[in-house]
């Protein structure tokens, strides 16, 4: 099994879309209610929520959002954090370097989904 990618559903397709398009600094291809982006290692994608309950009727009753995490692996956690500040995104988790040599900055999507931009930069010392 390989694991391919993640679909965000949503209310707001182009929202979100311009969203990641500008975090992510990647070129996306656009149709009304969908969106793809290709990343190193797997797709992002957006599609409406109106289109998913169109599609498969009932299949979005009891769906949640928000409950999961999209991580991202960055050449330099702080620099990203710097321009997701001055693009004036609210950071939930500033800059940490975790003790297994992860270091990360946690912020959100308009939609409320937790992003993590991370670097592995070596085990820290006790």
């Amino acid at each position: 099994m390989k694991f391919n990618g993640v679909c965000i559903i949503t209310d707001d397709v182009n929202k979100l879309g311009n969203f990641y398009q500008e975090v992510l600094q990647a070129a996306c291809d656009r149709e009304e209610d969908f969106i793809a982006f290709s990343t190193e290692g797997a797709h992002l994608s957006i599609f409406s929520s109106r289109e998913m309950e169109r599609m498969a009727p009932g299949s979005m009753g009891g769906g949640g959002g928000s409950s999961c995490t999209l991580e991202f692996e960055v050449g330099d956690v702080d620099r990203e954090h710097a321009r997701l500040v001055e693009m004036g995104i609210p950071i939930v988790k500033p800059p940490t370097t975790q003790p297994w040599g992860i270091r990360s900055v946690w912020f959100r999507d308009p939609d409320g989904n937790l992003v993590n931009f991370y670097a592995r930069v070596g085990k820290s010392e006790p």
